[in-house]
């Protein structure tokens, strides 16, 4: 029997959490123009209400969470927060739509980066930050967040780790999951900081500087300029901003041994050197075809934007320095390419990821092997582990649920009138988490022009690829309903 009054309580909670960071929103706004602090004041008091009475009339529930109850949450927390987090930008004014607003704020809390906006320097600073923050607070997840605060309300939150920490299992950097929680929240914070101090000393102005950080590390992509980082020219800030969308791109429980000096536990896991190894080729292959295709670039200017073109569609982070649309054909393939990639498992990055990828190319090479020695047993081994059979039909099965459902998306995009390079722009951008697609909705577009019913299916796929399928999907089975 599904626990309906847990699930109520969990919501609660993170609605009084969504309400304290709109009224953080609101004081931001006071201390500048202040025209949308309203908005946010009330927003805030309404996610205040609804989430009170949540937690009030629940707070005698059964603190029991088992697997359906976790999966239902964490599928839940990110429309629940969305709608709640979409009232500024309608009660502002600033966007009109209810269907806009949405998709702006589910884009922001599922890092996606995908934007209606078409003048987004003219934004009340207030709806700037909050949007950057949305990204921020999605990034790790709100789960995670959650998971510091649930074990004092006698709730175990084991479910609801492995449903929202993204790659095949949850890395637990301590026996107990708040702990592992505080650690990964401290880890993601202390990077967010140094990066606002390094754009601060490469002549970034603070508001930028906050902004960009908070959606750098969340591997977001949301800008405070319609131009994103193109706006700044300085190789400084570009070189900054692309260290640390690698890094968010990196397993966080590395970035930790990292912190405490265990460099050779990052050396020797493979899938950080695949992840490394593939940036580089990429990151190479990019820098010779602009400097031959692209005769104004110098060679510096060539790799500098090749390499942060590559790190930010790999990690998902969707910012841009350059419109790789007016690359040529072969480039632009490369780059779409990319858009399948994904960050490490464990990271704030979206799409596939490195691991699923790395486990698919060993598979298929093996398999290529058993078929010359059938006898041969040839296991599947990562970081010199011997993955289960389990294992492996869990990844195959995921690339092939991922793949259908993007032919799918496309198949529907196309119908509701998107060209054929932009409906898979859209679909490959929504699905990775990664803003920025090809076509229509290149770097230098945005998702205004979408008809309301696409944009609600896009929004759709930002959170399948957020929560990487299964969690939603399995929701949407009669098995999950029944008792």
């Amino acid at each position: 029997m599904l626990n309906r009054k847990i699930i109520l309580l969990i919501l609660g909670i993170l609605l009084l959490i969504e309400a304290f960071f709109l009224f953080v929103s609101g004081l931001v706004s006071l201390g500048f123009e202040g025209t949308d602090a309203p908005a946010f004041f009330i927003s805030g008091g309404i996610a205040f209400l609804v989430g009170s009475v949540s937690f009030y009339y629940n707070r005698t529930a059964n603190k029991e969470l088992g697997k359906r109850e976790g999966f239902l949450i964490v599928s839940l927390v990110w429309v629940v927060f969305s709608l709640f987090g979409s009232l500024p930008f309608i009660i502002s004014g600033e966007i009109l739509s209810f269907t806009d607003a949405f998709f702006e704020t589910i884009s922001g809390f599922t890092t996606t980066g995908a934007s209606i906006l078409n003048d987004i320097e003219s934004m009340p600073h207030g709806l700037l930050f909050w949007r950057s923050l949305t990204q921020w607070l999605g990034g790790m997840g709100i789960i995670v967040l959650s998971l510091s605060i649930l074990p004092f309300l006698g709730i175990g939150g084991m479910q609801l780790f492995s449903a929202e920490v993204p790659g095949l299992t949850p890395d637990k950097l301590h026996p107990k999951v708040k702990e592992t929680a505080k650690r990964l929240w401290v880890i993601y914070s202390l990077f967010t900081l140094a990066e606002f101090l390094l754009l601060l000393g490469g002549g970034m102005g603070w508001f930028d500087a906050l902004n960009h950080s908070f959606t750098t590390m969340a591997t977001g992509g949301y800008s405070t300029k319609q131009a994103s980082i193109a706006y700044f020219n300085s190789p400084y800030i570009h070189y900054v901003i692309a260290i640390f969308m690698f890094i968010a791109g990196t397993n966080f429980t590395l970035s930790y041994f990292a912190l405490h000096g265990k460099l050779s536990k990052v050396w020797k896991n493979e899938e950080f050197r695949y992840y490394l190894g593939f940036v580089l080729a990429f990151t190479i292959l990019v820098t010779l075809g602009l400097y031959y295709i692209m005769d104004s670039l110098t060679l510096e200017k060539s790799f500098r934007d090749a390499l942060f073109q590559v790190v930010s569609i790999v990690t998902t982070t969707g910012f841009a320095t350059a419109d790789y649309a007016v690359w040529g054909q072969f480039l632009l393939f490369v780059i779409f390419a990319l858009m399948f990639f994904g960050g490490s498992a464990g990271s704030t990055g979206g799409g596939i990821k490195i691991v699923r990828i790395v486990v698919v190319i060993k598979n298929s090479y093996y398999e290529v092997k058993r078929l010359l020695h059938p006898k041969a047993v040839l296991p599947v081994r990562l970081n010199r582990k011997v993955m289960s059979e389990k294992v492996v039909m869990n990844v195959l099965a995921f690339i092939v649920f991922y793949f259908v459902i993007f032919v799918l998306g496309v198949g529907i995009m196309s119908s509701i009138g998107l060209d054929f390079k932009t409906a898979m722009g859209a679909v490959a951008a929504s699905l990775g988490n990664i803003g920025p697609g090809i076509g229509g909705v290149g770097p230098t577009e945005n998702f205004a022009f979408i008809p309301d019913a696409g944009k609600w299916f896009l929004a759709f796929l930002m959170l399948l690829g957020r929560l990487e399928l299964f969690t939603v999907l399995a929701i949407l089975t009669p098995v999950f309903w029944r008792s």
